[in-house]
């Protein structure tokens, strides 16, 4: 793939995947006009946007879920987050996406421990429950391994989208665990900026500027975050699960990062988009099959039924 089809696919994805407000074509109007006259006061507004994730009101289902949990509220760094767990057993961590919140991928949670492990989600920082602001991916990476230390050895971690970009960093910082299974992942922090700035009407010039910001801000270059890059000193097993028809990271980035790593599988599936795909009872399934044979091959209890030479696609048809 040439660099000008890759930029081409990015803002195919960008026009299929938004559902613009009504202000929005005025609001790229304004901030068109702004880069071109004010282009540090442009980086520095686009710096605080992209660094403030949108909140959704929770729904009902996760809601209920949650209350069945023990929940664990606990401070990393400047930021006090919320955390849940369920279960007893060796430790699943599951991480959702940038303005998402932990309860997004409760659908694993039953199965989970239905297989003899404790799961164990948080709201990121600024996300959810925690409490609100800025946050960058060096903060969520330092979350992660905060929150999966609290619960000791990791069975698994299961992250979704730019989480997944987040936990791959927090495993080549030394996170340990014994599976790790991504969801409609982003290779890289790239792709975000240039869809928040298509979306949003900042010139390519704005884009850069605020990067650097960021950077400046965060300690860290956004190369750290490029999970391809990272991949190759990847030790656990990887599943990889991502939709041809994902609006939001296309799945080249999910191919690309599994091709990159040691031991990788690869799931594909078909019209379930960037957030359906975590409540697919298939996906779920292969997910969680995938997870309790990695289990079993190391010798870990709550697996025993799980079969460690299955691959997720055999496990999926076996039903």
């Amino acid at each position: 793939m040439t660099d000008a089809d890759y930029l081409a696919m990015e803002k195919s994805t960008i026009v299929r995947s938004s559902r613009p407000s009504p202000l929005l074509p005025l609001i790229r109007t304004g901030n068109r006009a702004l880069s071109a006259l004010a282009p540090a006061l442009a980086a520095r507004l686009a710096g605080r946007l992209f660094t403030t994730p949108p909140h959704a009101k929770r729904p009902e289902a996760e809601i209920a879920l949650l209350a069945t949990a023990r929940a664990r509220p606990m401070s990393v760094g400047a930021h006090r987050i919320e955390t849940w767990v369920w279960g007893a057993g060796p430790s699943v961590l599951l991480v959702h996406g940038w303005g998402g919140r932990g309860a997004q991928l409760g659908s694993l949670v039953g199965p989970l421990v239905a297989r003899g492990f404790s799961v164990v989600t948080f709201d990121a920082p600024a996300h959810g429950a925690s409490e609100p602001g800025t946050v960058t991916i060096p903060d969520i990476t330092a979350t992660i391994r905060a929150v999966a230390q609290s619960r000791g050895p990791l069975a698994a971690i299961v992250a979704h989208s730019v989480g997944a970009t987040a936990a791959v960093r927090a495993l080549w910082e030394g996170l340990e665990t014994g599976a790790v299974v991504l969801v409609g992942p982003a290779a890289d922090l790239v792709t975000p900026a240039l869809r928040f700035s298509e979306t949003f009407g900042f010139s390519r010039g704005v884009r850069e500027r605020m990067s650097r910001r960021i950077e400046n801000r965060a300690g860290y270059s956004w190369a750290v975050f490029d999970a391809i890059a990272l991949a190759p000193a990847m030790a656990a097993p990887l599943l990889v699960i991502h939709d041809r028809g994902d609006a939001e990271i296309p799945w080249q980035h999910g191919v690309a990062i599994a091709r990159a790593w040691r031991r990788a599988e690869v799931l594909m599936t078909e019209g379930l988009g960037h957030r359906r795909i975590l409540r697919d009872p298939d996906v779920v399934a292969a997910a969680v099959a995938f997870v309790a044979a990695r289990a079993a091959e190391r010798g870990i209890a709550g697996a025993a039924d799980a079969d460690p030479q299955a691959t997720p696609l055999e496990i999926l048809l076996a039903g």
